[in-house]
């Protein structure tokens, strides 16, 4: 099997970390001088290994391999949440890049070629899954246009002119290329790290729907309005944001998650009644039928609101994604690989995590692989995993990689 460097493979993240460190973390904020530094950085690791780099019109670091008969492609993303940590994405593109060495240097390998992406604004600082949906057909000309920034606006289209990659062609998926897509990642949650195994063998990306509850009440003087006919919009959003989490553990699966993420009151000044408020509702589940209670039950939530006063509420569906299966093949490849390197100490389970391997899925067979996040952290400069569960994960993937490659 390709042999793995696992000191090499420290080392490229921990340099692909000196990108917009932050204390033990990263801020590498998608299209940022210091994201587009580390693209152009990894498109030149991309080339000393072997491959033919290209950073295409959305900033997607795609490196091809000239001569293989046979592709996998790999890969993650390669910018960060602010202030957020070194792992997250970064892991899966260096396992990658290792790859790509590990398989030309190996004699046995021959004919067998590993193609890597680091794809552009997973973390959606413009719009999530961003380069994925790009390489995949699911992103259009029209919807560029219309992006813009989550933080200060900025058109993407502008962004995309600054980055230096404006006018570039859009790389495409051909799945006639590739025998499919694998993906590495840190799991984020606890399940590995309270469990004391190391490898996760993905079976379900879970699906995540967003909704935007908006409340209308009736701006007002805090001193002169008497309360028996008030129409204070903070106080009813804040009622039925306490209805929704009473209500939902009632429904709930095992893995059900649910978020109330963002909160805005209008004009939110100490003297002056709400007359606006609005919240994002956010719920994830692998199991569709459990996605549509939810959406079932919110509805209703928010219908009882409206029709008992004295503000109106209303709801509004937004981004929503479906549960994603990996290939059921892949899975059992990397669980083979896992018992090869760690025998007894891997498990399947689901990703409460969106990923890019979700979005390939659509075009390609895909599967994703985990190691342990300490503490369950991520999202936070503090995320971290050991550095024997970095190296052991790499050679998994690897042995899983050719397994899948010699399978095909």
């Amino acid at each position: 099997m390709p042999n793995i460097n696992g000191q090499r493979v420290v080392a490229d993240l921990k340099q692909l970390a000196d990108f917009g460190r932050y204390k033990t973390g990263v801020h590498r904020p998608t299209y940022s001088p210091v994201d587009v530094e580390s693209r152009h950085w990894l498109a030149e690791k991309f080339r000393e290994a072997g491959l033919d780099p290209v950073i295409d019109g959305v900033g997607n670091v795609i490196g091809r391999n000239p001569s293989a008969r046979r592709h996998l492609l790999v890969g993650s993303h390669s910018e960060t949440q602010p202030y957020g940590g070194w792992l997250d994405g970064a892991l899966g593109v260096i396992y990658g890049l290792e790859l790509a060495r590990a398989f030309a240097a190996d004699p046995g390998c021959a004919g067998l070629g590993i193609e890597v992406a680091a794809w552009a604004d997973e973390e959606g600082h413009y719009q999530s899954f961003l380069g994925s949906h790009s390489f995949t057909d699911m992103l259009s000309e029209e919807q560029i246009d219309r992006v813009r920034g989550r933080d200060d606006g900025t058109p993407l289209r502008e962004a995309l002119q600054r980055a230096g990659f404006a006018g570039r062609p859009r790389e495409r998926a051909d799945p006639q290329r590739y025998v499919g897509y694998l993906e590495a990642h840190i799991e984020q949650g606890d399940t590995l790290d309270t469990s004391e195994l190391r490898i996760g063998v993905v079976e379900t990306i879970v699906g995540i729907w967003n909704y935007r509850v908006s409340v209308t009440g009736e701006q007002n003087h805090a001193g002169t309005t008497r309360m028996v006919r008030r129409k204070d919009a903070g106080v009813a959003m804040v009622r039925l944001a306490s209805r929704i989490h009473d209500h939902f553990p009632e429904i709930a699966g095992p893995r059900t998650v649910w978020t109330i993420g963002r909160i805005v009151i209008e004009p939110n000044a100490p003297s002056v009644i709400p007359g606006h408020g609005e919240m994002q509702v956010q719920f994830r589940d692998a199991d569709p039928q459990r996605l549509a209670l939810f959406d079932r039950t919110l509805h209703e939530l928010v219908a009882d609101a409206d029709r008992a006063g004295p503000c109106r509420v209303a709801i509004e569906a937004m981004a929503r994604s479906e549960p994603r299966p990996m290939d059921s093949g892949f899975q059992a490849q990397i669980e083979a690989a896992a018992e090869r390197h760690a025998p007894g100490m891997h498990m399947r389970l689901p990703s409460a995590a969106g990923h890019d391997a979700a979005v390939l899925s659509y075009r390609m067979p895909a599967g994703m692989m985990f190691i342990p996040s300490l503490g369950g952290i991520s999202h936070h400069w503090s995320e971290d995993s050991k550095e024997e569960d970095i190296v052991l994960g790499a050679r998994v993937f690897a042995d899983a990689a050719e397994r899948i490659l010699r399978a095909a």
